[in-house]
């Protein structure tokens, strides 16, 4: 089978400096009577991690599908590269790689051999695969494995193998849907290494994941959603600062409840009590830890504020179906 001619470009000339490489513009999805997307404006420039971040059922997944041109919207409108999506979906593709929530590596090819046929997809030539599949595989850490099966690599290769494919097209903009969810510390600080290459090379990176610590780490900018509303976006720094004060002590252990009710109510800005841990905000902590030096009984951790704080805080910490 012969391959469709890959398209000469999107419909302008080339991009201005500093425009978006991808922009929604009020854009809606209904699956029945539900709204999963709703009204929703994103830009994402031109070489920076943008990271997506929502709990469960947010619409966070529903959202990549609707920039790929995989699923149309119910309103709005979306630009991939230049190109109009879904109306143009396949052209805009061709500059862009994914790597899935899921892994779904060919089971029956090598790690090279999966690179192959994956290019192919693209409509390039063998010999321009052939002659990637080394860097590709030793970007990945897999070098070694270039002719083992699927079957044969562990969790964190499949990993790194599902990476590198997205990279054979050498895309301008790679979508990762929860890249390191599931894999050991090791293995995500490999992941996280990589992606930083990535970026100084020039690549742009939309991310979703549910660990925060990788979000803080990786995202130039970043946005909340929640039952498909947008309720926060700005840099992982910025929203900390203006969402939650500079420090928090958490407080555990037998009687925490109890002295938060009591003691560490007036003891700090704001209050937040999950389980057996009392979350205690404040600008000024000095008193308070004073306090809790005299409280033998009771086990603390001050530390600063943080991502993860924002997104409780902005979601709720309520476990979401």
């Amino acid at each position: 089978m012969t391959a469709d001619p890959l398209p000469s470009g999107p419909p302008s000339s080339s991009p201005a400096p500093g425009s978006p490489i991808l922009s929604l513009s009020a854009v809606c999805k209904d699956y029945g009577t539900t709204r999963v997307v709703d009204a929703l404006d994103l830009e994402v420039g031109r070489g920076e991690c943008f990271a997506l971040l929502g709990p469960n059922g947010a619409g966070k997944t529903t959202t990549l599908r609707l920039c790929l041109g995989l699923t149309a919207p119910d309103g709005g409108r979306i630009e991939l590269g230049g190109w109009p999506v879904p109306v143009k979906g396949r052209e805009a593709r061709i500059r862009v790689g994914v790597v899935p929530q899921m892994d779904n590596l060919d089971p029956d090819f090598t790690a090279s051999e999966n690179l192959l046929v994956y290019g192919r997809y693209f409509g390039l030539a063998d010999a321009t695969i052939r002659a990637r599949i080394p860097s590709l595989l030793e970007f990945a850490s897999l070098t070694s494995k270039r002719d083992a099966r699927i079957g044969e690599l562990s969790g964190g290769m499949k990993r790194r193998l599902t990476l590198a494919r997205a990279l054979v097209n050498d895309p301008d903009l790679i979508f990762m849907d929860e890249p390191t969810t599931g894999l050991d510390p090791q293995a995500r600080h490999l992941i996280w290494d990589r992606l930083k290459t990535l970026r100084a090379d020039g690549k742009t990176i939309v991310l979703t994941t549910h660990f925060m610590d990788e979000a803080e780490r990786l995202a130039d900018r970043l946005a909340v959603i929640d039952l498909g509303h947008k309720i926060a976006e700005g840099t992982p720094r910025d929203l900390i600062a203006e969402h939650i004060e500079a420090s928090v002590v958490e407080v555990y252990g037998d009687g925490a409840k109890a002295w938060g009710e009591s003691e560490g109510a007036r003891r700090s800005a704001r209050l937040e009590t999950s389980g057996e841990t009392v979350f205690c905000y404040t600008d000024a902590p000095n008193p308070l830890l004073e306090h809790l030096a005299t409280q033998p009984w009771l086990r603390y951790l001050h530390r600063p504020a943080n991502l993860e704080d924002v997104f409780l805080k902005l979601t709720g910490r309520e476990m979401r179906d």
